[in-house]
């Protein structure tokens, strides 16, 4: 799906990079002279232009980590704590930390969130606990200040909300111990109240069960797969971290006479599973201004797909889904970066494959390549007990094969604007 960071991403690329999911708004990683810190060295993952993906691609870099069991190296968790503005808010990504955010700094909300999110998964292990743990709070205080009234959020604040940034934010609450039900505006609307705005009703024969990023300008609900794959995981209180739940179901599109957020989460698995039966793949629409107007597989928002199925029980609709990552995803990851290889690390966390052997790739492995060294996986009981605590559990160990825990929060990889 076209989004705000890979449109813009492209447009600096000079290129389209076809198939990224919006939950994975990264560049082609080729290197950026320009960017102060942009390279592995500064702590920084990848040394792609960061212009427009930088603190997303650190932070969903370390949910991967975590959930494989390595802690980000420190310089790496510093690089992010230096991205954050005094006022608890980050942008896509600050050249000069050493300058103080002001009035003309655009704020990120998805930035901020995934941040949170990331930065409460390894603040135990960090060097300094409680600095990063005042990040988080100081996050958590910036998203309620721009909290519009219907209780959701958009991409940037004083925007009206859309389905994807509502998400993002909505798992990061969650993964960082907050009741995203107890997050409310003044006018007391939550964000399930809000993603409950942007739920197409089953007897829509186009889009039954989907979420729309946002109404259109006739106030119409249309099906949009990136944001409903988002917006199922919020909807579940999960997020791309998670394990598979049980038992098993199919999903099926029901209305309720009066809907809950669970409910329009399982219709959203409902229409993925639709969506992913012709092909094992979603497809993306022609960029803005391409000369090719036909679709592509669209890599990351098929995995982000693979997670919420899981999340809502139905792995094995999502088995087919993930057998074709392991046979299409390589060249795309490549051409990625650090985002691309640890969106598909959690999908196959997801479905309790091992992501060490995600069809002739070693995700792990080739993600840990484009940072600082993490430290090793530290399998202590304390350790664990942490992760456990902040939302995240050590579920793989090198080495040993798969142990399946339960993962809590969320992330999408998507935002469209």
């Amino acid at each position: 799906m076209n989004t705000v960071r890979r449109a813009a991403a492209a447009l600096a690329a000079a290129a389209v990079v076809l198939g990224t999911g919006a939950a994975l708004p990264a560049a082609a990683d080729t290197p950026s002279p320009s960017a102060s810190g942009g390279t592995s060295t500064g702590g920084l993952y990848g040394t792609g232009d960061p212009t427009y993906d930088g603190v997303w691609r650190q932070s969903l870099a370390f949910l991967a980590q975590r959930g494989t069991g390595f802690q980000p190296a420190d310089q790496s968790v510093d690089w992010l704590l230096r991205q954050q503005c005094a006022d608890g808010a980050f942008s896509s990504y600050r050249a000069d930390a050493t300058k103080p955010c002001d009035a003309k700094t655009m704020r990120d909300t998805n930035a901020t969130a995934l941040a949170v999110q990331a930065l409460g998964a390894v603040r135990r292990q960090a060097a300094d606990p409680e600095k990063v743990d005042k990040a988080v709070k100081a996050g958590h205080g910036w998203l309620r200040s721009v909290q519009n009234k219907d209780g959701g959020w958009a991409y940037t604040p004083g925007g009206p909300s859309d389905a994807n940034s509502t998400s993002v934010i909505t798992g990061a609450l969650s993964a960082t111990g907050v009741r995203p039900g107890s997050f409310t505006s003044a006018e007391g609307r939550t964000p399930y109240d809000a993603l409950l705005t942007f739920a197409v009703p089953c007897s829509d024969k186009d889009g039954a069960g989907a979420f729309a990023y946002q109404p259109d300008k006739t106030g119409k609900l249309l099906a949009n797969a990136d944001a409903t794959a988002a917006a199922t995981l919020a909807g579940l209180g999960k997020s791309v971290v998670s394990t598979k739940a049980s038992p098993e179901q199919a999903p099926t599109c029901q209305d309720l006479t009066k809907p809950t957020v669970e409910r329009a989460a399982l219709n959203g698995a409902a229409y993925l599973t639709k969506a992913l039966a012709k092909t094992g793949h979603l497809t993306a629409p022609p960029m803005p201004g391409s000369t090719d107007t036909t679709e592509k597989p669209d890599i990351g928002n098929t995995a982000d797909a693979v997670v919420a199925l899981a999340a809502a029980g139905a792995a094995q609709q999502a088995q087919p889904a993930l057998e074709w990552l392991e046979k299409n995803s390589a060249d795309w990851a490549k051409q990625s970066g650090p985002a691309a290889y640890a969106q598909l690390i959690l999908a196959a966390r997801a479905t309790e494959t091992d992501p060490r052997e995600f069809g002739t790739a070693d995700l792990v492995e080739q993600l840990n390549a484009l940072g600082p060294a993490p430290k090793s996986p530290d399998t202590s009981a304390a350790a664990t007990s942490d992760d456990e605590e902040s939302g995240f559990d050590i579920w793989w160990i090198i080495g040993i094969g798969t142990v399946v825990g339960v993962g809590i929060g969320f992330l999408v990889s998507g935002r469209k604007k």
